[in-house]
């Protein structure tokens, strides 16, 4: 249910982004997703990759940081409404997203959600009935 993300502080520094990019790609780490938030002095890379403690390791090796997450990784449609009555599930319950991303494949969109009570979440989703994938299924999509 949950999926370990690679959250890394990226300066806002012109070739910041290819740097830690081709550090990965040397590593022959494959991306699955993969979001950037910035202000105007640094930003915040997450992402969702083939081998995250390996691409964990490697971004250190290197002087990067970057650290390990959990987060949830949710199967819907990728229709509005569907992203709607998911996320209202974890509104109904009381629970905050801190961020959200998703992507999509074969279809399907995959949320992947930060909340403010991890064990809330996989209850809700439990209750809910919600889809969800693992991170062993993630990695081979």
């Amino acid at each position: 249910m949950t999926v370990h993300q690679i959250s890394v502080f990226l300066e806002n520094k012109y070739g910041k982004l290819s740097e830690i990019l081709s550090l990965l790609a040397e590593g022959q780490i494959r991306i699955i997703a993969a979001t950037v938030a910035d202000t105007s002095e640094f930003g915040i890379m997450r992402l969702i990759v083939s081998d995250p403690q390996k691409a964990c390791t490697i971004l250190k090796a290197h002087n990067v940081s970057a650290n390990l997450t959990d987060v949830l990784a949710i199967v819907t449609g990728s229709s509005a409404d569907s992203f709607a009555a998911t996320i209202s599930c974890f509104t109904h319950a009381g629970i905050s997203i801190e961020y959200m991303y998703c992507f999509a494949v074969n279809g399907k969109a995959i949320l992947i959600l930060r909340t403010n009570n991890r064990e809330a979440a996989r209850e809700v989703i439990r209750r809910q009935n919600l889809e969800y994938i693992c991170e062993s299924d993630l990695i081979k999509l």
